[in-house]
């Protein structure tokens, strides 16, 4: 069991500093007491799990109307079977903390900016740092909207309180002994839940997925380099084809336009110690739907691969909820209602991250240093101050001051990450309005055909998905769903004036404006992260990056195959073929070819890159040159945009390659830090020389004849502690850029495989990690090895339970007064 080694290094690290009665924070974690900890009666002993399953019990609960029977199959996966909604999800709230409580709390925690109260301000502030940037984000007044939407649906309100009592009875029943390992270990205990909490955790995947911004790089870089240079280095559409949905002059409808003045341009540098890091550029995800006739069943076939930063316990919970107006299974959301990503007897679908600007920043300018007021429209009106206290473990409370304006929180000032310019910088962000997606889940578990999905997703607003579809029908659809601003040209690229409200959001695009698409004559939709529509598409799309090479790949082989299996759609989820190198790695040896100045550990790298077939496989050694040659040209081309304290970006990797090739003379790709004049062919040459000796360096630190690219790139599963020990390596293939999109720390959540036959639905899925959030449970990385080997398990799509499996199961019955 992955706790052992874990146990066995922090037992002889308390007893090397003595620490045997009371808690100390040392380095930002928490000693427990460890006589309370090692108590086999009570302590981690008890957290140990060698059987197999669940036991078969019977659990009174207050509020339940009918009995209720949840059958855990072989995967540890629940059935929920109840008679109503209400107990249907206070079964599920009371089922999910039974197996990822302390997940649900520490993710919340995290999310609103409370991770201090549990280990305290970290080294160097960094914890309470962390928190002050979440409460600077409005992150709990990003899930007071969310959860006020929520409470303005019958449906979503019952959902949502249902859930948040079942996982409070659940807590009711625990004792020391019972609580999961990482509160012992931390020696704190678990809260009452509260439906905010399903909202926190709703919004964090928000934060996760739609808070990427580009807008005070673009400025500081237009500031420094000048307008030319920006168009130059980050053009708002790139030359690569292939978006989500291409329909060339048939977008038949009239956009809504905004009429004002033009946007003014800053020219103002703004100087940041640490700019707060927004949605990571490398998660994205894959999906596909493929229409019947186009598959070897003659059915439709949906994919769903969403990628995410991997951590242990399990980002997702598989789950079956049923009544008799409800039968779905799928990916749940540890902390919320409903299956976030599924099937059903009819429909199923799966959501990429729609890549749309949906952040900006707004200069604000106070009346004096008091800040209780702000101009706006010609008048100084009243700025709301809002006091976040910070219960820290290790210290005195700490107060921070949050200022809300017209636009949002003040989230840069003179007392938070500012360095020589203390201008106050306001955040827009969509998910501070009020929305309720829990009830585009509600409907989406209970959809029938192409009608009700479309009618599930109008409340949707974020975070942004491309949300793929496939029926029993027959349909196949995509839909990029999300509250999108309508945006006049280059607005959100750059920071902005917050004196005119002119400047802000003057309307919405209709929902049936969105991109979409259904049955499509080529015979299937897909989506990875790229642009969403072609030029055509009549508003104004901008976002911090596209994708620009899995998608490609995906619909290149989807396009070849006209009878598409079930074994194809899984080995397309694992496929290794880096076309980022197939386009760029010839240019790069071309650029060398001529040099004959080389040692021998440089000819021996570019024998092994001309002979690599472009497949970031796990035993390549190809792969791993390439990889560290392109890590070591992207810093010395673009050097200019290295700039302490001033927040600047790269150009994309495809752009960045578009420039070497078709403008190798461009002065950007000088290199400063040398009295030469350099050229792109230089810049290869310095890059692929430092590369080798980063290998060889590598090799030697490793011991290690080979690079292996398992190896060499390194991936593990964190724990979401980031307690090293706790950490879980993997040999896995692919990469960013790749189908196969595991990075080190980044890649597949959640991998699904639905058949839409009308006889029977079926569904195949896998994913990094296990049901139990337990890590002394044999259920905790179960499947873990089957997912690195592109292995799947078929899902068990019950519709009655039968007499031997109620033998095997938990039963809920009505508490008696």
């Amino acid at each position: 069991m992955r706790i052992v080694p874990f146990l066995a290094s922090l037992i002889i690290t308390l007893i090397f500093f003595g620490l045997l009665s009371s808690s100390h924070p040392i380095g930002g974690n928490r000693i427990p007491p460890l006589g309370k900890f090692l108590d086999p009666f009570h302590g981690f002993w008890q957290n140990i799990e060698t059987h197999q399953g669940v036991d078969a019990k019977e659990i009174s609960l207050a509020g339940l109307q009918k009995r209720v029977t949840i059958y855990h199959d072989s995967l540890l996966i629940p059935h929920i079977f109840a008679d109503t909604d209400a107990d249907l999800y206070l079964a599920q709230g009371y089922v999910t903390a039974m197996h990822r409580l302390w997940q649900m709390e520490f993710q919340t925690h995290a999310a609103a900016g409370r991770i201090s109260e549990i280990v305290g301000a970290g080294k160097d502030n960094a914890v309470l740092n962390y928190d002050r940037s979440q409460r600077r984000l409005g992150m709990v007044y990003a899930a007071q909207k969310a959860l006020e939407g929520m409470m303005s649906s019958s449906t979503s309100k019952l959902a949502v309180e249902q859930y948040t009592d079942g996982v409070n009875q659940y807590l009711k029943s625990l004792s020391y002994k019972d609580f999961p390992f990482e509160y012992k270990l931390l020696d704190y205990e678990p809260e009452t839940w509260t439906t905010l909490k399903c909202a926190l955790l709703l919004r964090s995947m928000a934060q996760t997925l739609n808070m990427g911004d580009k807008d005070i790089e673009m400025t500081n870089a237009l500031t420094l380099f000048g307008r030319d240079a920006v168009d130059l280095l980050y053009p708002d559409r790139e030359k690569v084809g292939e978006p989500i949905v291409s329909k060339p002059g048939q977008w038949k409808f009239d956009p809504v336009v905004v009429t004002s003045k033009p946007l003014a341009l800053p020219d103002e540098l703004i100087k940041i110690q640490q700019k707060i890091p927004g949605s990571d550029p490398t998660t994205g995800s894959n999906n596909w739907a493929v229409h019947g006739s186009k598959t070897e069943t003659g059915s439709p076939m949906l994919s769903s691969d969403p990628h995410l930063s991997l951590s242990l316990p399990s980002i997702w919970f598989a789950i079956q909820l049923h009544t008799n107006e409800v039968n779905v299974m799928g990916a749940s959301l540890p902390g919320a209602p409903h299956v976030i990503i599924g099937f059903t007897d009819s429909v199923a679908w799966a959501v990429t991250n729609a890549q749309r600007d949906l952040v900006d920043w707004y200069k604000i300018e106070f009346k004096d240093a008091a800040k209780n007021k702000y101009l706006l429209d010609g008048n100084w009106v009243d700025s709301k101050k809002v006091t976040e206290t910070f219960a820290l473990r290790d210290g005195e409370p700490y107060i921070d001051t949050v200022i809300y304006t017209h636009w949002g929180p003040v989230v840069y000032d003179d007392n938070f990450q500012a360095t020589d310019n203390l201008k106050h910088y306001a955040f827009r962000w969509i998910a501070h309005d009020v929305s309720n997606e829990s009830q585009t889940f509600y409907e989406l578990n209970r959809a029938k055909n192409y009608t009700d999905y479309m009618k599930a997703l109008n409340h949707y607003s974020g975070p942004a998905q491309n949300f793929a579809f496939a029926s029993v029908q027959g349909d196949v659809a995509m839909r990029v769903q999300g509250k999108f601003p309508v945006r006049r040209k280059q607005e959100g690229k750059f920071v902005l004036d917050g004196t005119l409200t002119t400047n802000g959001w003057q309307a919405f695009i209709p929902n049936e404006h969105n991109v979409m698409e259904k049955n499509p004559l080529r015979g299937f939709v897909s989506s990875a992260n790229q642009y969403p529509a072609d030029s055509t598409y009549p508003y104004y799309i901008h976002a911090s990056t596209y994708e620009a090479y899995r998608n490609r790949r995906i619909n290149d082989v989807l396009g070849k195959n006209p009878r598409v299996s079930i074994q194809d759609v899984m080995k397309l989820h694992s496929d290794n073929f880096n076309l980022k190198a197939a386009e760029s790695l010839p240019y790069f040896l071309q650029s060398i070819e001529s040099i004959s100045a080389l040692n021998n550990d440089e000819r021996k790298a570019i024998e092994i890159l001309r002979t690599w077939n472009y497949f970031n496989e796990i035993e390549s050694e190809g792969a791993s040159y390439y990889e560290a040659w392109w890590d070591a040209l992207v810093p010395l081309l673009w050097d200019e945009l290295r700039k302490e304290n001033t927040s600047l970006s790269y150009p994309t990797a495809f752009h960045t390659i578009f420039l070497l090739k078709n403008y190798p003379d461009l002065s950007w790709f000088d290199n400063q830090a040398t009295p030469e004049k350099e050229n792109a062919q230089l810049i290869v040459l310095q890059a692929f020389r430092e590369s080798v000796k980063q290998i060889a360096k590598w090799k030697e630190d490793k011991k290690q004849s080979k690079v292996s690219w398992a190896d060499y790139k390194g991936s593990y599963i964190g724990h979401l502690l980031r307690i090293q020990a706790l950490n879980i390596p993997v040999r896995h293939g692919g990469n960013h850029d790749i189908v196969n999109a595991h990075s080190r720390t980044h890649g597949p959540s959640w991998r699904m495989v639905t058949s839409l036959e009308k006889t029977k639905v079926k569904t195949w899925a896998t994913y990094p990690g296990g049901q139990s959030g337990n890590p002394g449970s044999p259920y905790y990385d179960r499947f873990l090895e089957r997912w690195t080997q592109g292995r799947y398990f078929e899902l068990d799509f019950m519709h009655t339970l039968s007499e031997e499996t109620k033998t095997k199961s938990i039963t809920f019955t009505p508490l008696l007064p």
